[in-house]
């Protein structure tokens, strides 16, 4: 086993190497998205540029070509066909263009019709409003679609909800206090859609209407305003497909957004003819490359560490309105500081060598910038703190163990004010995670998934970045206890086949089963000498039975299929190619590293 191990993850390691930039920093690969090239090719289709049609007949064939067998479309390649990807589908099949895909527009509304149960105007607006609840940050962009593609009868933007794109025209701080049916990154959506359905149908309340009119110029500046020099709004291209189709819709199609947001759509298509769901995490994939094996960057550390400095924001982002100090995903204009890669980058320039002073500038930065956005319940949000209660902006669990990771990694080295506040923090966070575990021991997670459990909640993930802080030194008794109990949980719900999914009794995959070993293997180095892993032979179940797996399913490290188990806004499934090479290498490594602590404490 102990030989087989070190062959896949030197494999692995070399995999993983081979992708890191000359720049000391990895890139990665988001997967294509149906759902992202239905967008952009009805948004070139509205335009209505010539030179534009290759792109839309590329789109097109593509879409057509990647529709599954059921009739649907998911939001990746691997995805099951949903209600929101197939409707989107089916708009943009209904382009001058595509005149000649009759059968995949025929498939495509057997398929609605069997889920939604009609095409019928009011009844399937209802049926996509439904899947997203009170958040409208998605629905209505949906449903403008359809109306703009004319798939929603001969009166559409009856069915569509206004957006108050008005009350853009606020200072930011408004709208906290409003609690918009919005989330925090959506203001891009509220002021191009509000527009379009003001533009087409407007209310006939003169009050509003007159308010609508007088603030339409200056909530059209600030959409320039915060538009980010790539033209991609969050570097999405839904979100910004959606933005200038919405703009184009409302008469505005020489809009300077709308020019670059073409240009960035322009950009982003592949060879293939279709569109990822996002430019890159290059962010996220460098620090999580960095924090699953320090030893990457051994040769690369001083230029690693000045470019990961290099993305941290120092100024209010225009965007958000966001303190400095945090890291968004990527490292283009249109990221978004956020409490996953804030962490992730905090962990990392911990392990990039002895910090100096601009380090330790931007790791207290970095420090602050979380213990502020935790929120009262002592959970950790995504953007902002105390928004409306939407999920992106709720407390989750992934994220709280994240920021506590990063404190515990950081406390010695800064000042005692900033001690206290991490103790203070720490305890409430701690406290979070009591309150929230289940009752079987997992916890459940914010931005990934698994499409085979009923409620897609990836209690795998959420579970395994939890166990982590058993490293954390000084965790009370009883949430000592809690980690116990959830290692517990991810020892029942091992396969057969030595793997895991997202929870029992779901399909394994090598990212499920990477994160579940890494999460273990924590709990059992934990502060202590762990000879429950371990019998004269070696490793013992469950970790021995994983390693196989691993082993087995990436050919010793050569070979990682990825899967769908990311989720982007607004609940979008996507796969990263680096995702199964990273965490398979992050967990053998904590495994390798605990099998050598037993070795040298025996």
């Amino acid at each position: 086993m102990s030989d087989l191990l070190h062959e896949t993850l030197a494999n692995a390691r070399a995999a993983l190497l081979a992708e890191r930039t000359a720049g000391g920093f990895w890139v990665g690969e988001l997967s294509t998205s149906a759902l992202s090239t239905a967008t952009a090719v009805f948004t070139l289709s509205l335009y209505g540029d010539p030179k534009y049609t290759p792109f839309v007949r590329g789109g097109l064939k593509w879409l057509a070509d990647n529709q599954n067998a059921d009739g649907g479309w998911g939001d990746t390649t691997k995805s099951f066909s949903n209600l929101s990807t197939t409707c989107l589908g089916w708009a943009v099949f209904n382009i001058p263009e595509a005149k000649d895909y009759t059968a995949t527009v025929q498939r495509a509304e057997a398929w609605i019709r069997q889920h939604a149960g009609t095409l019928d105007p009011v009844p399937l607006s209802k049926a996509v409003a439904d899947r997203y609840g009170k958040d409208h940050t998605f629905s209505v962009p949906i449903l403008t679609m359809l109306a703009l593609a004319g798939r929603l009868g001969n009166d559409p933007w009856r069915v569509v909800p206004q957006l108050p794109f008005e009350l853009a025209a606020l200072p930011f701080w408004c709208f906290q206090i409003l609690r918009l049916p919005v989330v925090s990154y959506a203001l891009p959506a509220l002021i191009a859609i509000g527009q379009v359905k003001h533009a087409k149908r407007p209310t006939w309340n003169p009050i509003t209407r007159f308010l609508r009119w007088i603030t339409s110029a200056r909530t059209l500046r600030k959409l320039r305003q915060i538009q980010p020099t790539t033209g991609g709004y969050l570097e999405a291209t839904p979100l910004t497909s959606f933005v200038c189709m919405s703009l184009i819709g409302a008469g505005r199609r020489d809009h300077e957004v709308v020019r670059h947001g073409l240009e960035f759509l322009e950009r982003s298509v592949r060879p293939d003819g279709s569109w990822p769901i996002d430019t890159n995490l290059t962010t996220w994939v460098t620090t999580l490359a960095v924090n699953a094996d320090a030893a990457l960057v051994s040769d690369s550390r001083p230029t690693t560490k000045d470019w990961l400095l290099k993305q941290q924001y120092r100024t209010v982002h225009p965007y958000t309105m966001a303190a400095p100090g945090g890291w968004a995903w990527t490292d283009l204009s249109g990221g978004v500081p956020d409490a996953d890669d804030t962490p992730g980058a905090l962990l990392a320039l911990a392990k990039l060598g002895e910090p100096d002073d601009r380090t330790l500038s931007a790791a207290a930065a970095g420090v602050t910038w979380l213990l502020d956005l935790q929120n009262a319940d002592g959970g950790i949000p995504t953007f902002c703190r105390g928004w409306t209660g939407l999920p992106f902006d709720r407390s989750s669990n992934d994220l709280t163990a994240h920021a506590l990771l990063a404190w515990a990694a950081w406390r010695k080295r800064l000042d005692t004010n900033l001690q206290r506040r991490i103790d203070t923090g720490t305890r409430r966070g701690i406290a979070y995670l009591l309150k929230t575990q289940r009752p079987d021991g997992a916890w459940p997670p914010l931005w990934f998934g698994n499409q085979h459990a009923d409620d897609v909640a990836n209690l795998t993930y959420g579970t395994s970045r939890v166990l982590r802080l058993a490293d954390v030194p000084g965790v009370p008794a009883e949430f000592r206890a809690a980690l116990h109990r959830g290692a517990e949980w991810l020892t029942r719900t091992q396969n057969p086949d030595g793997g895991w999914g997202g929870r029992a009794g779901t399909p394994s995959s090598i990212e499920e089963t990477a994160l579940a070993v890494e999460g273990l293997a924590a709990h059992l180095s934990g502060g202590r000498k762990p000879p429950e892993a371990y019998t004269s032979g070696g490793l013992r179940p469950p970790l021995s039975n994983a390693v196989a797996y691993l082993a087995a399913a990436t050919r010793t490290g050569t070979h990682f299929p990825p899967s769908p188990i990311g989720f982007y806004f607004a609940n979008l499934w996507y796969f990263e190619k680096l995702y199964p090479v990273i965490y398979t290498v992050a967990a053998l490594s904590r495994v390798a590293n605990l099998m050598g602590r037993n070795e040298s404490d025996s």
